[in-house]
């Protein structure tokens, strides 16, 4: 009966799903558009950061489609208050990359902020959710070392340059001493010009000894 009353549905194509299937359902599971950059050190995913960033690896786990499944998921994510997206994705890659040699030797895991102003409004930082679904399956410590200390205007219609422009002051480590040495998977929900995670990456190489990997839900193709 309180299934009848309060379905449970797979947040990317809406279908009930089963007991024990959590937040994606097994088929949309199978059939969303994997990138599999994870199998190689270069990649689309480090070539849009070729010429900015000393960037270590890095990978999506899904390509983004307007449209799409995919970003059915982000937008739940996101805007819908499903936090759960976050961590079940973060667990089922989290399983992937553990076996890949480029990304299983990370030493802490550190999500892109959101203002805080922005967080209080939503409730979670939606790339922190992932984050702390990365480290369950992985293994991995993850730190909120970042913090974003400017409210940036929307990323929304501008270019690579302009969007580096206005977040390139945004962000700061926290505890840079707690960086050192360290190889920081950094993580976001979504990558189309790269310009904020360049931005953070670039806060984190100021540390003596990092190194940067990053890792995103999803690859908006350019």
């Amino acid at each position: 009966m309180f299934s009848l009353l309060y379905p449970r549905v797979c947040l990317a194509c809406g279908k009930n799903i089963r007991a024990h299937e959590e937040a994606i359902c097994l088929a949309c599971q199978f059939k969303m558009p994997k990138t599999n950059f994870h199998e190689d050190r270069e990649n689309p995913f480090t070539e849009r950061f070729w010429g900015r960033i000393r960037l270590n690896c890095g990978s999506a786990f899904f390509y983004f489609g307007k449209g799409g499944k995919v970003q059915q998921l982000i937008h739940n994510l996101k805007y819908n208050n499903k936090p759960e997206i976050g961590i079940r994705v973060g667990n089922l890659y989290g399983k992937v990359l553990g076996k890949s040699l480029f990304f299983r030797q990370a030493d802490m895991i550190v999500p892109v902020p959101l203002h805080p102003h922005k967080q209080r409004m939503r409730g979670y930082n939606q790339s922190a959710v992932f984050a702390q679904g990365l480290s369950e399956s992985m293994d991995v410590p993850w730190t909120e070392a970042l913090r974003r200390v400017e409210m940036t205007e929307t990323q929304t219609k501008k270019d690579r340059i302009a969007r580096f422009d206005n977040v390139k002051d945004a962000f700061e480590v926290v505890d840079p001493k707690s960086l050192e040495g360290k190889h920081v998977l950094l993580v976001d929900d979504v990558i189309t010009t790269g310009a904020t995670i360049e931005a953070c990456a670039l806060k984190i190489l100021e540390i003596s000894g990092t190194k940067v990997s990053v890792v995103t839900i999803a690859f908006a193709r350019q």
